[in-house]
């Protein structure tokens, strides 16, 4: 068959949840088009059941994820970086389709989004450096503050960065242990897609990260309300729906990051890390102190 008659193979872009590929238990679907209005592909159109569901499977693969060590998630991480940079042709496609940039343009923001994820995961072991320690009290006791994950994290994705942004965003919910279900940008959700593939060949367990794909009030809604959701970040979330959803999120107490101006060509402090922390403190008695000093 020659070069002229072959159909070419159109790509079939599935939700990620729990490790696999579900379509939107729907059956929907919504037409995404590039930034010159043009169809690009037909993208899963997320209920609220596939919201659920995806929380379902990141409770249950948190225990695992925040059990490993971190040394280890951060060895997890850096082969995500490995596969990406292997893709690296296929997002750049994506990217400069969904964002209207040039060829030269959206490599440059796929390269800095390659780095973003190996500087997120060479921050797994040191975190706790950084936000822990041994502090100061009176009496003959040892008392050590560390750091855990605070569990099952909603990440509404920004809008307009639909890569470089879903990363600065994914990467230090997962890096410090958490597990996480991602609403992808709504206008442009096919790098997000395409990184649930990306997650699904490297060495990220099942259900830590679940990426959805719709209307993000649509989706956000039933995240906020959900009481086996322990934070929510609102990066993606115009000013309306964000002072909703924390309405929303404040039934349960869910830790809550509001929307703020970026520029995620910045190289990231520490905040996103630290925002979905939780502290644990221990005492532990070093025995009597006499006056010639400690005695164990």
């Amino acid at each position: 068959m020659s070069e002229q008659n072959r159909l070419s193979v159109f790509k079939t872009y599935k939700l990620y949840v729990g490790g696999k590929f579900p379509r939107s238990e729907s059956g929907r679907v919504y037409e995404v088009t590039d930034s010159k209005g043009n169809w690009s592909a037909n993208a899963p159109q997320s209920s609220r059941k596939d919201a659920r569901d995806a929380v379902v499977a990141a409770r249950k693969a948190f225990g695992g994820w925040a059990g490993a060590t971190a040394y280890n998630r951060g060895q997890v991480l850096y082969r995500v970086a490995e596969m990406l940079e292997g893709r690296r042709e296929q997002f750049t496609r994506e990217v400069a389709d969904a964002e209207g940039l040039s060829k030269s343009k959206a490599a440059a923001v796929v390269d800095a989004t390659i780095d973003r994820w190996v500087w997120y995961a060479g921050w797994t072991d040191k975190i706790a450096q950084v936000v822990g320690g041994a502090n100061p009290v009176a009496g003959p006791f040892f008392n050590l503050s560390s750091p855990e994950p605070t569990g099952v994290v909603a990440v509404l994705a920004p809008q307009e960065s639909s890569f470089l942004g879903l990363v600065s965003v994914l990467a230090p919910v997962i890096a410090t242990g958490n597990t996480a279900v991602v609403i992808a940008s709504e206008k442009a959700p096919l790098p997000a897609l395409s990184l649930g593939e990306v997650l699904a060949t490297s060495d990220v367990p099942g259900g830590v990260v679940n990426v959805l794909s719709g209307r993000t009030a649509e989706i956000a809604a039933p995240l906020a309300a959900h009481q086996d959701v322990n934070a929510i970040d609102l990066a993606g979330a115009d000013e309306a729906l964000a002072k909703e959803l924390e309405i929303a999120a404040a039934d349960n107490l869910k830790r809550v990051l509001r929307p703020q101006p970026v520029d995620y060509f910045e190289t990231p402090g520490t905040d996103r890390l630290t925002a979905f922390l939780e502290t644990k403190t221990v005492w532990h008695p070093t025995g009597s102190l006499g006056a010639s000093g400690s005695a164990y």
